[in-house]
């Protein structure tokens, strides 16, 4: 079965409880197997500034889902948690992307794995680096941890790894 890693990010509150919905409801799926879970990860938003930080997350997960059909229950969960798509990169209480599919390499009209932005991506880089460092990503052949290498150091300080308020 192909193993497929899977970006969830949110920064509406509460934003934690969104992660964890969002686990559950993944682990609920037929044809989903969530396997491993990264630690939470805080960081600035990307591209619409005015707006919360986020936390962010990745996990592993088997699936004998076809790539589209998977990306529609991202989609649907997304949906189930409340997601509006109004701003471009604005706030959200759940965004889920497929950032890998087995060593598929794809360019759908709706789905393009690798995801596009992986490499640009600390928020996604960091928390696979976690999961799989060895993994070698389709289409740029470079180790998660090589990939990670690349990050610019100011991004690799405005990210810290999530501790919730006591």
């Amino acid at each position: 079965m192909p193993i497929a890693y899977i970006a969830l990010g949110t920064n509406l509150e509460p934003r934690a409880a969104h992660l964890d919905e969002a686990l559950a409801l993944f682990r609920a799926l037929p044809g989903v197997t969530v396997r491993r879970v990264s630690s939470i990860y805080e960081s600035k938003p990307v591209g619409y500034l005015d707006q919360p930080d986020f936390l962010n997350l990745v996990f592993e997960a088997e699936t004998d889902l076809l790539p589209l059909d998977l990306l529609d229950k991202c989609q649907n969960i997304e949906q189930e948690l409340g997601r509006v798509r109004t701003i471009r990169f604005g706030p959200r209480t759940l965004d889920v992307d497929i950032i890998l599919y087995g060593l598929e390499s794809l360019e759908e009209e709706r789905l393009t794995v690798p995801h596009p932005r992986l490499r640009e991506r600390t928020f996604v880089l960091l928390p696979l680096l976690e999961l799989n460092p060895e993994l070698v990503v389709p289409k740029w052949g470079k180790t998660v941890r090589e990939l990670a290498a690349d990050l610019p150091e100011q991004d690799l300080e405005e990210i810290w790894k999530y501790a919730p308020a006591s």
